[in-house]
């Protein structure tokens, strides 16, 4: 870790639908270079997590911040979310990679990189499609800059997704599940993408069932389960040794 400032700060993250309490009271700090692993079972609240750290959703109560206040509770106790301009400044500050690449299907590979940084960040298209063709051959895609998604495997559509996020010049990336829909060969390409931003101190939250992975790339490790963070640390403390029933329980059935 490179700064104690947090780039993002999630406090007291509460979230339900309908009468099922997902996220009980969550919170997490991310400091600038760091690498969080998110781990657990499903239904836990990994992904809802995620999805209300990315604004997708909104949180029924606590706080998020990104340097700015993005969402607080107001003198009532409801959590108010940031209007305008404040709002689309917290946008900017993130990048999220999906499990499914949510590419756009009839785009090229250089259209889905460059269209973004022209269209929300109004940079000329010679300068984002330039930096597209830094990123496609950063992400091992060179030669794939005029093909479209259903052209590419997924491990490659994977990349695509994630040089698109990086075209934004995030200060944060979100990853959720970035290879449950690959292959072992496919997982492997991707991961090793992740390794190399995680070299280079990108600050990344990834939530994984990569076990292996998140011990070799994570500075930080947590265990939802609940809703609630149950345990974190460091990989060695968190996979190799557990301090909690429930963290242990759920490697074990990992280990099978």
């Amino acid at each position: 870790m490179t700064s104690t400032q947090p780039i993002m700060a999630l406090r007291g993250a509460r979230k339900a639908f309908g009468e099922h309490e997902v996220l009980r009271g969550v919170s997490l700090e991310v400091a600038r270079g760091e690498v969080v692993a998110i781990i657990g079972p499903s239904g836990g609240g990994k992904s809802t997590l995620l999805r209300c750290a990315t604004l997708l959703e909104k949180l029924d109560d606590g706080s998020l911040a990104f340097g700015d206040i993005t969402a607080a509770r107001d003198e009532r106790g409801r959590t108010v979310y940031a209007a305008g301009d404040e709002l689309k400044r917290a946008r900017s500050r993130f990048g999220l990679v999906f499990q499914n690449y949510n590419l756009f299907p009839h785009r090229t590979v250089m259209h889905n990189i460059a269209d973004a940084p022209v269209r929300v960040q109004k940079r000329p298209r010679a300068e984002a499609e330039h930096e597209a063709r830094e990123l496609i051959q950063k992400m091992g895609l060179a030669g794939c800059e005029d093909k479209v998604p259903c052209q590419l495997s997924g491990g490659q559509q994977q990349r695509v997704s994630i040089a698109r996020a990086l075209a934004l010049h995030p200060e944060i990336l979100f990853f959720d599940e970035p290879t449950s829909a690959l292959d072992p060969e496919l997982t492997a390409e991707v991961l090793r993408v992740i390794k190399t931003l995680a070299a280079e101190r990108m600050t990344m939250v990834i939530v994984t069932h990569e076990m292996g992975f998140a011990r070799e790339v994570a500075d930080r490790v947590v265990f939802l389960d609940g809703g609630m963070i149950v345990e974190e640390g460091t990989a060695e403390q968190v996979i190799d040794h557990p301090r909690e029933e429930r963290t242990r329980a759920f490697l074990s059935k990992i280990a099978e």
